[in-house]
């Protein structure tokens, strides 16, 4: 009567730290992002500095890398997020005895996908900001 309402078997400790250990996993991605994204947004002015210091005039700057920044950032906050609510539902489903897995991790499908495009416009940028410097 004490048994668990889930049809599987019930997990064992090592599932339990598994699931920690891919949340802790998780958390330093996203941490990492945050990080990368504030380094991205300060190097446009990082490069006025510079430009500053070497008395060039300033060339017409969009301001791109504060918004590539910005949306790294963002990316590791909601991508904390997700890992959370993630291993929440996890562990409830462990705790229901639910411990079979078969579909695949959208998430990090998602994320991936998400840094591609963000990685490929950031080199979009870089190319037309170093080809408007040389001309």
């Amino acid at each position: 009567m004490d048994k668990p309402t889930g049809t599987g078997q019930q997990a064992s400790l090592s599932d339990y730290l598994a699931a920690e250990r891919t949340l802790l996993a998780w958390i330093r991605t996203g941490l990492a992002l945050m990080g990368f994204g504030f380094v991205v947004a300060r190097f446009g002015l990082f490069l006025q500095q510079l430009q500053a210091m070497q008395r060039v005039p300033s060339t017409q700057s969009s301001g791109l890398s504060l918004w590539f920044g910005t949306a790294l950032i963002a990316v590791g906050v909601i991508m904390n997020v997700f890992a959370g609510w993630h291993h929440l539902r996890l562990v409830r489903d462990l705790d229901l005895g639910e411990t079979s897995h078969s579909r695949p991790s959208s998430q990090a499908v998602a994320i991936a996908f998400l840094l591609a495009m963000v990685g490929l416009a950031m080199a979009i940028y870089l190319v037309t900001v170093g080809s408007s410097v040389r001309s």
